[in-house]
């Protein structure tokens, strides 16, 4: 847990890159209304974990899953964000095999090189 309650907030940089890329060019936001946009934001974080640990925990498990979330979000009434966000989510399960997948075939073209590399020696002696 955290041990300040500043701990809770999210990174300014974070908050003021992430208004920059939805306001149109042109427009800018003052300190208050970016420092409210982080707290209310901390808030919803805190909101939809809350929620997605009691889902979590009626399922008899101590660890909050992609689903908890989306169902914690349906809980919340905030059935505007469930499309997007569950396209969020299959996209980062893709990008997650995918590197999986990358990576296995990386570990076992290096294990083909060397078996190659152990059969030259061989050959060589």
């Amino acid at each position: 847990m955290a041990e300040r309650l500043e701990d809770l907030n999210l990174p300014n940089a974070v908050v003021t890159r992430i208004i920059k890329e939805s306001l149109p060019d042109g427009v800018n936001i003052g300190k208050e209304a970016r420092a409210a946009v982080a707290k209310a934001a901390s808030i919803f974080i805190l909101y939809i974990t809350s929620t997605a640990n009691t889902i979590a925990k009626k399922g008899k498990r101590k660890t909050i899953s992609g689903t908890d979330v989306i169902q914690a979000i349906e809980e919340i009434e905030f059935d505007q964000f469930l499309e997007p966000l569950q396209e969020a989510l299959e996209n980062f399960k893709k990008s997650q095999k995918e590197k999986k997948d990358a990576t296995t075939k990386r570990k076992q073209q290096k294990k083909d090189d060397e078996e190659v590399e152990e059969i030259v020696c061989e050959d060589a002696e």
